[in-house]
């Protein structure tokens, strides 16, 4: 892409009205972070905006949603909240190509499970345990410019196996904590034109979002997951009456069969 990608960070943005120690870390909002973070990495090649759950349309108008090349989820206590017409509206335009991160706890949220098909369940415990998260993919984009093959955060929220998802298209973390557990904690998918990527770090009461390797791979997969071909793409399902090139057989159609 020529022009800047343009990058909405969407957030749930409720922990930090209700919580002290989600407020101390992030006063301004976790998404305010995230938009630094992306900013900082990739400067003139994006533009970024931020759209909360509690804005009208949860900041996600159909202007918005179509001026946005590459979209962030993170959400945690409210994802019953999120209207399931904004989700529809989500789910087509990474259909259509646009790029979908989804962050931590936003492994629950209804666009991932819609787009998945799977309940995305796993296992967790919030201890503040160590976490090594492992970059098994090394020559992949979302990896550049990571200084090892593998990164720590000190205290962190553990997920563990079993995570309820399809085989990832391609994997570029794997995850090992303290208290013995791995799991799978950067995953590819692509659906229809749009690329997702699920990460697993992020927990609200810990400052996961000021590690310069979480906001690297941020960066990196919002630049990853952005729209790669202009090509044209049909969602809705027409009957082409009229063939590219003549049918010998002679057929008469029921139509009522074809009426839902």
């Amino acid at each position: 892409m020529s022009n800047p990608i343009r990058v909405t960070v969407w957030h749930e943005y409720r922990h930090e009205h209700t919580s002290d120690e989600v407020k101390k870390l992030y006063p301004d909002g976790m998404h305010m972070v995230m938009k630094a973070a992306i900013e900082e990495y990739l400067g003139a090649q994006v533009v970024v905006r931020t759209a909360t759950l509690d804005e009208p349309e949860h900041g996600l108008t159909d202007e918005v949603l179509a001026d946005t090349d590459v979209m962030t989820w993170w959400g945690h206590c409210a994802h019953a909240e999120v209207k399931d017409e904004i989700v529809d509206k989500v789910q087509k335009r990474v259909l259509e190509g646009m790029g979908l991160i989804v962050l931590h706890s936003g492994h629950y949220s209804k666009i991932l499970k819609r787009l998945l098909g799977t309940t995305c369940s796993l296992r967790w415990r919030e201890a503040a345990e160590r976490e090594i998260i492992w970059c098994v993919n090394g020559g992949h984009p979302i990896a550049d410019g990571l200084e090892d093959e593998k990164f720590e955060l000190e205290h962190t929220e553990m997920y563990g196996e079993y995570f309820d998802i399809p085989a990832p298209d391609e994997q570029v973390f794997i995850s090992w904590f303290e208290g013995g557990e791995v799991f799978r904690s950067g995953n590819c998918w692509t659906r229809g034109k749009g690329r997702i990527f699920y990460f697993r770090p992020g927990h609200e009461t810990f400052p996961i979002y000021y590690n310069k390797n979480v906001r690297r791979v941020l960066a990196n997969s919002v630049k990853w997951a952005a729209p790669r071909s202009s090509a044209p793409v049909r969602l809705d399902a027409p009957c082409i009456k009229e063939p590219l090139a003549p049918i010998a057989a002679k057929h008469e159609v029921d139509q009522s069969l074809h009426e839902h």
